[in-house]
């Protein structure tokens, strides 16, 4: 494994991928909530594997089930849990791990029960720490925008978490670009804990990052930890009968309990894309996730800053394909085929 400064403002090192909790490992049996049971034996398997393998950096939230999309109140805090207790379970070093989550989504039906006000922050890491079994977390994000609550009042609480020792780096998530230079510039001029990471949606076909995000992190020093590098799966060919040049759904896949994934990425003009895109991953000898995750380490060397793509896996061989992915390089050529092939992505509704 590769490891990397997660930022130029900071001295966080962690590996060149991160392992993700939004989907997990899933058993075929439902819940009366209609949330796939979650396979936790797998999940062991897969945090052995990347433990031993380097793989270091983790992600989660405290909304995260892992088997269900929307996630219920009932079902929230889940992915926190099967955490603390996989490390626990594995004997596996704390210090060695560098362990993200997130706070914002709402926790409970209460008034505070979701946001970024000082209330909310300051019940949520203390929850979410009871469910990793934690001492502290070494990233905690803001995960998106809160507009009911001022940008001090949230800059200020994630200082004072910092200063507590329940929170190493602080990071910001989905946050609008204009929105997230004010929050930059406030803790710079309070002398606040600087924003070391940021985390937004970045592949192959959705590239919006690109406009404003990446000239902020750029400007900034900070990092990127880029979620759905293989969007959503879709990149890895799964999806694709190319005998019949027509769209498949595995069973237990997540477009088995996403409508809104299938109505947004199956078009006619992504079928032709992925084709493509797969074809092109057989002549350089790697699969089509190996190729999509490489694009996105390789991107780091057209902007010029960290960028570690989240994978989550639904089995141990997943994991294994896309640790390989690191040591991928490509050429100029072959990104700028694949830049081309980016803008005939089209998305439906």
């Amino acid at each position: 494994m590769k490891f990397k400064r997660i930022s130029r403002n900071s001295g966080l090192k962690v590996s060149a991928i991160s392992l993700g909790m939004w989907h997990l490992p899933r058993l075929p049996e439902k819940d009366e909530a209609g949330a796939y049971k979650i396979d936790v034996d797998e999940v062991r398997r897969v945090f052995r594997y990347a433990y031993d393998h380097g793989v270091i950096f983790i992600d989660t939230a405290n909304r995260y089930h892992g088997g269900i999309s929307p996630v219920p109140l009932t079902h929230v805090g889940y992915a926190e849990k099967i955490l603390g207790k996989v490390i626990k379970e594995l004997g596996l070093d704390r210090e060695e791990l560098v362990i993200a989550t997130k706070v914002r989504g709402r926790m409970s039906t209460g008034p505070n029960g979701e946001g970024l006000s000082r209330k909310h922050i300051m019940w949520q890491i203390r929850e979410s720490l009871r469910r990793m079994q934690l001492d502290y977390v070494d990233i905690y994000y803001a995960h998106w925008y809160d507009p009911d609550t001022p940008k001090e009042e949230t800059m200020s609480t994630f200082n004072d978490l910092v200063r507590m020792g329940l929170v190493r780096y602080i990071g910001m998530s989905n946050i609008p670009g204009y929105h997230l230079v004010e929050y930059v510039k406030i803790a710079e001029e309070r002398g606040y804990e600087p924003i070391v990471v940021l985390q937004y949606k970045y592949n192959l076909m959705e590239r919006d990052i690109e406009r404003d995000i990446i000239p902020i992190a750029q400007r900034f020093g900070m990092g990127l930890a880029v979620y759905s590098p293989l969007a959503g799966g879709f990149l890895t060919g799964k999806y694709v009968d190319l005998k019949e040049r027509k769209w498949v759904i595995p069973e237990l896949s997540r477009a088995t309990y996403m409508e809104s994934f299938v109505k947004r990425y199956f078009t006619k003009e992504n079928l032709e894309l992925l084709i493509e895109f797969i074809e092109f991953a057989k002549g350089k000898g790697v699969t089509p996730a190996q190729l999509a995750l490489a694009w996105t380490i390789n991107m780091e060397k057209v902007w010029n800053v960290p960028i570690i793509p989240i994978i989550s896996v639904s089995k141990l061989g997943q994991l294994e394909e896309a640790i390989s992915a690191v040591d991928i390089e490509l050429s100029s050529d072959d990104l700028k085929y694949l830049d081309e092939l980016s803008k005939k992505a089209r998305f439906g509704a």
